[in-house]
């Protein structure tokens, strides 16, 4: 089997730039992957105009270790966001061909299934006024939504430090979703890398009383040295990972025992077989992992189907797509949620199929994500 032909597609909505790929081989079997890319779709798009025709056409779609290797090693200089998001898309597709091709889902071409429910929590539910009710309101709307729990991100446009107004308006905002949500499901504190490690320290204390599952990026992605002293300072797991793309950036994270939970996202570093070596490196540093993921439901599926196969896996994050239902109808197949989880995919393959009227009709728009902007959390349907 070889691979023919690559369309690159996208989806671009309120929150977020969706780049998609469908795979075509000469066997007739086609594989998909999709990508959240941050304000730069077109950066991403050239990127893969020129990998296309270098390394991916007359692939056999059954050796993804050899063509990610191809597509990293033989570009000499080490690809960021871009060049690794471009990469993932390829290999998840070709995962998908082999899936297909083979009839199984491709969990259990990762090693089989430990788990047949993925616990799950919400993102990007509050996209209300920043007042206890508005969040206490959305908190309990989400939740109905088969969630175990929500995470948020509670301090505005807040850069390296907080006032204590905005350290007040942050705990306010914190207390009333937990006092929504109840004492049991999972509440989870992201940071964003926004602060510095004092900063960063005290804004964590502020909201231990309301016992966060984690705090997520407390300071900005890169100096591990600053997240090890934070997570030495605080008495609540920390999590990071999801701005970290080679399998290397991760070692520093392990060996200064800087996190409790590492957040790779599939479709960023390097693919489902490189998330997977992440994942069993965290495992033997006693490192629970929770892949990052706030794409649609092909970048969904494929968080699934890895988190279906980790021992460490400890919650696999979802986007809310309520305000967004292009995203939701972008592809079909999506498994289930009750009681807090996904159910485990179906197969064959990532169990999903693209609907390209649902993308073709899509308005083109100008998609910006600027955290530091106020009111950055507003967005149209």
């Amino acid at each position: 089997m070889r691979i023919t032909a690559v369309e690159p597609l996208l989806l671009q909505t309120a929150w977020r730039d969706l780049v998609l790929v469908q795979v075509e081989t000469d066997e007739g079997v086609t594989g998909v992957g999709e990508v959240r890319i941050v304000n730069h779709p077109s950066a991403l798009l050239g990127y893969l105009a020129d990998a296309i025709d270098r390394y991916v056409i007359g692939t056999d779609p059954f050796r993804t270790t050899d063509l990610v290797t191809r597509m990293v090693r033989d570009e000499y200089v080490l690809p960021g966001e871009i060049g690794m998001s471009a990469i993932s898309l390829i290999e998840i597709a070709c995962w998908d061909i082999v899936g297909r091709s083979l009839g199984v889902p491709v969990h259990r071409l990762l090693g089989g299934e430990v788990r047949t429910a993925i616990p799950t929590y919400a993102n990007g539910w509050y996209t209300v006024d920043r007042t206890p009710e508005a969040f206490a309101d959305a908190a309990t709307a989400a939740m109905q939504g088969g969630y175990a729990g929500l995470k948020l991100d509670p301090f505005g446009a807040a850069w390296q430090r907080l006032s204590r107004a905005e350290l007040r308006e942050a705990v306010a905002l914190v207390e009333a979703v937990r006092g929504a949500i109840g004492p049991d499901a999972e509440l989870l504190i992201e940071m964003h890398g926004r602060f510095g490690e004092a900063d960063a320290v005290r804004a964590a204390r502020a909201l231990a009383p309301f016992e966060p599952g984690w705090i997520e990026e407390p300071v900005p992605p890169g100096d591990a040295t600053a997240l090890a002293r934070v997570a030495a300072r605080v008495d609540m797991p920390v999590a990071a990972g999801e701005r970290l793309h080679h399998r290397h950036e991760f070692r520093e994270l392990f060996e200064r025992r800087a996190v409790t939970v590492v957040q790779p996202d599939v479709s960023q570093c390097g693919g489902l077989g490189e998330a997977l070596r992440i994942g069993a490196w965290a495992e033997s540093y006693g490192i629970d992992m929770a892949p990052h993921n706030v794409g649609g439901p092909v970048s969904t599926a494929a968080a699934l189907h890895l988190a279906a196969v980790l021992p460490n896996f400890r919650l696999q994050e979802h986007f809310v797509t309520t305000a967004e239902p292009l995203v939701a109808e972008s592809a079909s197949g999506l498994p289930a949620r009750s009681d807090g989880a996904f159910a485990l995919p179906g197969g064959p393959g990532l169990g999903v199929a693209l609907d390209r009227a649902a993308i073709d009709r899509a308005p083109r728009r100008s998609t910006r994500f600027n955290l530091f902007q106020p009111d950055w959390h507003r967005r149209g349907p």
